[in-house]
């Protein structure tokens, strides 16, 4: 039988560190201020913010739970078309598409979480990445609907709230991307410094200890995937949203591999890798393809190698120190 005592003790200093810090809204109001300080840059901020959410779907998965997916492209593709076709069939309103998008993916990863709860990593990775080609697969051959190789052309989008038109230098859509990135963040935040997202850590760590114990790891697992799979369905809506334009590479492997490569540079299993990632990976993609158009990815295995060898953690761990 537990102590009352120690009971009360543990869930008081749980809710402590549930607490976004201080540093942390410093940090998130910065975001908010990229728009408007990088204004020339505004479709790149835009970008990030797109790809950040995309990696920090999946940490969720990968640096919380422990689930090994090269696959989440899948959900992230079935967010662009979803947002893309939900406009063009029905409303252009891009609020409305961004909660169709994002709970149609949470229910796309709700149905395909149960291949994943069986099997090695090896089995999950196969399985992940399997679902990944099919999607594109099936974008590819519906063409009259999808536009097949030529992608979802001429999708275009009502004003934001009713009030804000899209602008061609991108401004409205990187305050719409970047809002849309730190609102999640926030709720993320408080997700896994939860009762809920200690059970994960605990399932990630230990699998048959946290089932001797009385976890249900099935539930979690399927919960956690869902949750992954709208967010990463929610940053393909904002791609489509703020492009007008869907193709057949958000299903492709390249996209689930970046993503992966991304949460390598920025730390797995503490939220703001995936944005560290995407931020640091972009702006090496902008400037060294600028440079050197064929052979940037060699510098960007250049960067992998040196954080291998000097250590990420050395280069993190003082950020990584101030999280609960």
């Amino acid at each position: 039988m537990s102590d009352p005592i120690s009971s009360s003790s543990s869930f008081l200093n749980l809710k402590n560190h549930a607490k976004i810090k201080s540093w942390e809204w410093v940090g998130l109001l910065l975001v908010l201020a990229c728009p408007w300080v990088f204004v020339s840059h505004a479709m790149l901020v835009n970008e990030i913010a797109i790809t950040a959410l995309f990696a920090v779907s999946l940490d969720l998965i990968l640096g919380y739970s422990g689930i090994v997916s090269l696959g989440q492209a899948a959900f992230f593709g079935w967010g662009c078309y979803s947002a893309g076709l939900f406009a063009k069939l029905w409303m252009p309103d891009p609020i409305v598409g961004l909660v169709f998008s994002t709970f149609s993916g949470v229910l796309l990863g709700f149905v395909l979480s149960f291949t994943i709860l069986r099997g090695t990593d090896l089995t999950r990775i196969m399985v992940t990445l399997g679902v990944s080609l099919i999607g594109y697969e099936l974008a590819n051959r519906l063409s009259g609907l999808t536009g097949g190789a030529d992608g979802l052309q001429g999708v275009l989008m009502g004003p934001v709230l009713g009030l804000f038109e899209f602008d061609l230098i991108g401004k409205v859509a990187s305050l719409y991307s970047v809002t849309a990135l730190v609102l999640v963040l926030v709720l993320l935040r408080h997700l896994v410094y939860s009762p809920f997202g200690v059970g994960l850590t605990a399932i990630r760590d230990n699998r048959l200890r946290a089932e001797s114990v009385g976890l249900p790891v099935a539930v979690r697992l399927v919960v956690i995937y869902s949750v992954s799979a709208g967010v990463a369905a929610l940053s393909g809506a904002l791609l489509a949203q703020t492009t007008g334009f869907a193709s057949l590479d958000v299903f492709s492997f390249e996209r689930s591999a970046d993503v992966l490569l991304m949460l390598v540079i920025g730390g797995a299993g503490w939220l703001y890798g995936g944005v560290v990632g995407a931020i640091v990976f972009k702006l090496f993609q902008q400037e060294l393809s600028s440079i050197t158009p064929q052979y940037w990815m060699f510098w960007i295995g250049l960067l992998l190698v040196i954080l291998v060898l000097v250590g990420r953690e050395k280069l993190f761990s003082p950020f990584k120190r101030l999280m609960p």
